[in-house]
């Protein structure tokens, strides 16, 4: 029964919804319906206790609240016309209850059912502009005062008993602040949600000691660490094989391998940096200081090649080549749209050097992390190549630890 009502609800909210709006546009509308719908209920009830009490003009009026409202939200859901069902809410919430109070007789006979009409401006600040509520306001203001100078004239003989008055002005309180609060609650839950989302979004883009950083305020992020280690993952053969796919397989392919990528970092606890069309390339050490940072990552990089070569991606057999290197590098943001954390240092240059100068298969690795993982790892020299603006380079490639008996 809670699933059942929850997807009403969630039916209900959705009426009027485009897929183009934005989350902020979204929440208005579904909120604004939800509360349209509750009103509708209580004119409903309203209208038949009144009339039930022999106040029949008192009792039209809810009713015809209740009718219009309907209408608005049908309207509103052929047409998507949102800043015209929005208004006429708002219309309706601050003048019905003005007119049902004159109908009662006053301020006291009318249980101070003008109270609904606070609806319309607090109303505003959710579905409209803030900066339209004050008018909304000042409505209000000026019909509670109107109806203050009207009260010597309205009629002295009220259609409600003093008991009754007395049971629909405590009904009132408790009407109006429920739907207030029940307005501000779902409003602020749903805003948590997206908020929840667009903080997972900002933290699947730059690391959370970074976004905690830019959320701040901080424009300016530099950091240098003085140990990091740094890998580059490149397809091979990617562009022929690339010309013999459609987009969809392609983005199929390299998702399907780039997630257990990004799984693996995750388990390790590194920092993703980014992919360049079917390059992979991941950091440890930064933002987070580790003394670990080249075994770890090694051993990340070693996992990367044993699930690859395990498996198949599209019906296809991939391979990748693998460049590591370690030492100093500069970590930032840079950018005012589409910001990236980035790394810049020898270290970065000489991982992608080992990647591009590497073979498919295999793991290279500078000297640089050579020299920290040596003693964990089986490395086998491969002597001194001529790497592109680095010139000679002592070069290994890296394996896991053979186990002796």
């Amino acid at each position: 029964m809670r699933a059942f009502a929850g997807r009403v609800v969630t039916s209900i909210a959705r009426v009027g919804s485009d897929p183009g709006d934005d989350d902020e546009l979204k929440l208005k509308k579904s909120l604004l319906v939800l509360c349209s719908v509750l009103f509708i209920f209580a004119g409903l009830a309203w209208g038949v206790m009144y009339y039930a009490l022999g106040a029949g003009l008192a009792g039209t009026i809810p009713f015809a609240y209740g009718l219009f409202s309907l209408l608005s939200i049908i309207y509103f859901a052929m047409t998507r016309r949102y800043w015209f069902f929005r208004f006429s809410q708002l219309v309706l919430i601050l003048f019905l209850p003005f007119f049902l109070m004159l109908a009662l007789g006053g301020y006291f006979y009318g249980s101070a059912v003008i109270l609904w009409s606070l609806i319309c401006p607090m109303g505003a600040l959710l579905f409209d502009r803030p900066s339209n509520a004050p008018r909304w306001f000042a409505g209000f203001a000026g019909l509670t005062i109107l109806a203050g100078l009207l009260q010597p004239v309205l009629s002295k003989d009220p259609p409600l008993s003093l008991e009754v008055a007395t049971f629909f002005f405590v009904i009132n309180l408790l009407g109006v602040g429920a739907i207030i609060f029940l307005m501000v609650l779902y409003f602020v839950h749903q805003k948590d949600a997206y908020q929840e989302r667009s903080e997972a979004l900002l933290l699947n883009i730059l690391p959370k000691e970074i976004a905690s950083i830019l959320k701040g305020g901080q424009r300016s992020i530099a950091d240098h660490f003085e140990g990091a280690s740094v890998l580059f993952a490149d397809l091979v053969d990617f562009t022929p094989m690339s010309a013999t796919m459609t987009p969809a397989e392609l983005v199929s392919l390299l998702d399907d391998v780039f997630s257990y990528f990004d799984t693996l970092t995750e388990e390790h606890g590194l920092e993703k940096i980014k992919t360049i069309g079917d390059c992979y390339m991941v950091a440890s050490g930064i933002p987070r200081k580790r003394a670990d940072h080249a075994h770890v990552l090694t051993r990340m990089a070693l996992e990367m090649m044993e699930h690859v070569e395990r498996n198949t991606f599209s019906g296809r057999k991939l391979a990748f080549r693998v460049g590591i290197s370690s030492g100093p590098v500069v970590a930032g943001v840079i950018g005012r749209k589409k910001f990236i954390y980035d790394l810049w240092g020898e270290a970065v240059n000489a991982a992608s050097r080992m990647e591009s100068h590497g073979q498919g298969g295999r793991v290279q690795i500078t000297r640089a992390t050579y020299e920290i993982i040596k003693d964990d790892f089986d490395c086998v020299p491969q002597g001194t190549q001529d790497v592109k603006g680095m010139g000679a380079t002592e070069t290994w490639f890296v394996s896991p630890k053979t186990q002796t008996a």
